[in-house]
């Protein structure tokens, strides 16, 4: 009797494990159900719509400021096969004065942002720091001088000046003080299928100048707008917490 009541226990216990291996099974298959496609849905709008990238550098100041994060078209040039690099429907190219976040051609595993100032045919050239295009002097006026705060908060003067490319007028950086790496380059004609971009910071930007065009195929999208602004110079920390300042005035931005 014993013997056959330990039996009955044993099966009592197995079908006990049995029923929390099944309801485990069934929540989480319950839970894939309910979040996957919302899941799914993301992820597709994240490779195909728009997707939001933060910037980390100085190069695109002042269009850009360190710490915006800004929501980047993915289907500006066209619309992608979802997760891949593959054009399903071709919208446009890139034009001069677009800004473009693009992999890094040295290293397709991380993201670049710049402006498109050259494209497929374009001849760019640039002496003691003055762009041309096609032989064109790239027009710029003088704005004020302007403080730069790089990613070390550490400050530099600068001056702003407002560009005309291609007819979108846009701000631009220039460090007297500091500049003089990139202020001569060319002549050199952009070869098919690619794109040559530069920061608006142009004595701080490591560009098309430094590392040549850019592969069409490498271009993620255009940006569009800041819907989020950190400055991490300004404010105080909290604890462990790095210092943070909201710039509420960048909210909505619209790049151009």
């Amino acid at each position: 009797m014993v013997e056959k009541k330990e039996k009955v226990e044993d099966l009592l216990d197995d079908r006990d494990h049995g029923s929390v291996g099944a309801r485990a099974g069934a929540w989480i298959w319950d839970l894939v159900r309910t979040w996957g496609p919302a899941l799914l849905a993301v992820l597709v709008i994240r490779s195909v719509v728009a997707e939001p990238f933060r910037i980390p550098s100085g190069s695109m100041v002042p269009t850009l400021e360190i710490g915006d994060y800004i929501l980047v078209n993915k289907f500006a040039y066209g619309v992608r096969f979802p997760f891949t690099t593959l054009k399903l429907v071709p919208i446009g190219d890139p034009q001069r004065g677009d800004i473009i976040v693009f992999r890094y051609p040295l290293d397709t595993s991380v993201d670049y942002i710049k402006r498109v100032v050259a494209i497929p045919g374009d001849e760019v050239l640039v002496r003691h720091n003055i762009l041309y295009v096609n032989g064109e002097r790239v027009e710029k006026k003088y704005v004020e001088d302007y403080t730069f705060i790089d990613d070390n908060c550490e400050a530099a003067p600068a001056e702003r000046y407002t560009e005309d490319m291609a007819g979108v007028e846009h701000s631009v950086l220039y460090s007297p003080a500091t500049g003089g790496r990139l202020s001569e380059f060319g002549p050199f004609t952009i070869p098919a299928g690619q794109v040559f971009a530069m920061g608006d910071n142009r004595d701080n930007s490591s560009d098309s100048r430094a590392w040549g065009t850019v592969p069409q195929e490498n271009i993620k999208g255009r940006a569009v707008a800041v819907w989020l602004s950190l400055d991490h110079c300004s404010g105080r920390g909290v604890g462990p917490l790095p210092s943070l300042h909201v710039r509420l005035d960048r909210f909505g931005t619209v790049l151009h």
